[in-house]
């Protein structure tokens, strides 16, 4: 009986990961130097309204787009980027943009670059992740995230918006988050489009190589590390938890570190909602 109960709840999370996928396969953009970049809209809110598609885009590291790719960035109409990465990684990999894209580094609790004995040290420690996207990280989510916001606020409205860090799966995926999450979409789907980069990210030849680098350090293996770096939904849900046990809401969040109350959120509603 239990081997049944076993095979029907593995089936059942094939089930729901495909569909995942399924779905953001509606939503990838096509990129040559990119291996993550997806449209943040199409999703339903709670209330039957629909994220307006081809206004807000996330992504992976961008400093290796081709000619082609800059085309569709053009096609796609992205008139600003939102750079989660901190001031080294930017320094190291300056983002590849057509000229005059408006550029902005939000670099807040990721200043310095993790040396490789930082990485192995990190992965000893079983909880990094979890801490990372809770307290731990907690005091930069509102200098980190607020740019982002006022920029979307302002965008024109024949613009679209482009936000994006190094493997677009942690600083991105929290951004997305809450973008999602303050227009409404419902939780599980928020957490879909979150583990949708384990997909995409898998087929990145250098996360592969930054995997086998760090075993041969840590004397931990390939599979074990891909196992702890893995997206899981407890990492986001650790995030809105932790939002809500400090500021009491996702809105109060919003309000007290980003200067976006009510009038704010209604507008954001209006302009990335239909």
């Amino acid at each position: 009986m239990k081997q049944i109960l076993l095979t029907a709840a593995v089936m059942a999370m094939g089930t729901v990961a495909n569909a995942q996928i399924k779905d953001s396969l509606r939503r990838v953009v096509k990129m040559e130097g990119a291996y993550n970049f997806r449209d943040a809209g199409g999703y339903k809110t709670s209330d039957g309204k629909e994220v307006i598609p081809g206004k807000v885009f996330r992504s992976d590291a961008i400093d290796k787009l081709t000619d082609r790719d800059l085309k569709t960035f053009q096609e796609k109409k992205i008139a600003a980027v939102i750079d989660l990465r901190g001031t080294e990684e930017a320094k190291k990999a300056p983002d590849k943009l057509p000229p005059g894209t408006d550029y902005l580094l939000c670099p807040a609790g990721s200043n310095n670059l993790p040396t490789a004995q930082d990485m192995v040290k990190m992965l000893k420690d079983k909880n990094f992740l979890f801490d990372m996207y809770g307290e731990g990280g907690l005091p930069y989510f509102g200098e980190r995230y607020r740019p982002l916001f006022v920029q979307l606020l302002t965008l024109k409205p024949g613009d679209a918006l482009l936000f994006h860090c190094t493997g677009g799966r942690d600083r991105t995926g929290m951004a997305a988050a809450l973008f999602l999450k303050v227009l409404g979409v419902p939780q599980d789907v928020i957490e879909s489009d979150y583990l949708a980069s384990n997909f995409y990210l898998a087929k990145n030849p250098i996360m592969n190589s930054m995997y086998k680098g760090l075993s041969g350090m840590s004397g931990l293996s390939e599979n074990s590390i891909r196992q702890q770096m893995e997206l899981r939904p407890e990492l986001i849900r650790n995030f809105f938890n932790a939002i809500n046990q400090k500021y009491g809401s996702i809105e109060n969040f919003f309000q007290v570190e980003m200067g976006i109350g009510p009038r704010e959120i209604a507008i954001l509603k209006q302009k990335y909602l239909k």
